[in-house]
């Protein structure tokens, strides 16, 4: 099962979209591995978007990532990085799908509710930035018989 990197940002935080983002993962039939609350600072987020860092509007991301408490998430499922990408939608939510998270809960590219890593690569190494290796846990959903057929849930 591959494992993909969720940050529910501060724009859903602050709107109370937390319970609504997580229970869509959870409704899929996405196991959460590591879940926790914490305050991005400048150095982590200059080294999440160094892909960034140069643009003109990097400022705002400093300023909207930091604005109050994340929530980092450690999702782990079949093909979870694609899964995660489809559910997440358009970066820009004025031109994301509706029924994705941010189809329905983004009218921004910058204020656009969550971070969902872009590959399995990218996937480790975001893992590996937000969580020490002890807290992502290892354990199986009671469900996975009835969300996965048997040859599947390797």
């Amino acid at each position: 099962m591959e494992q993909t990197l969720v940050i529910i940002k501060p724009s859903a935080v602050q709107r109370g979209l937390i319970g609504q983002v997580i229970t869509r993962f959870q409704q899929k039939g996405l196991l959460i591995a590591g879940m926790k609350m914490m305050q991005l600072d400048e150095p982590i987020l200059r080294e999440h978007y160094a892909h960034l860092v140069d643009r003109p509007f990097f400022p705002w991301i400093l300023n909207a990532m930091m604005a109050c408490p994340v929530i980092v998430m450690a999702i782990e499922g079949k093909d979870a990085v694609n899964v995660v990408r489809t559910m997440t939608g358009a970066t820009n939510g004025r031109n994301a799908a509706p029924g994705t998270i941010r189809g329905d809960f983004s009218m921004s590219s910058q204020e656009n509710i969550v971070h969902a890593s872009d590959s399995l690569e990218s996937a480790r190494i975001e893992l590996a930035r937000f969580f020490k290796s002890d807290e992502i846990f290892n354990y199986t959903l009671q469900t996975i018989d009835f969300t996965y057929a048997p040859d599947e849930k390797q």
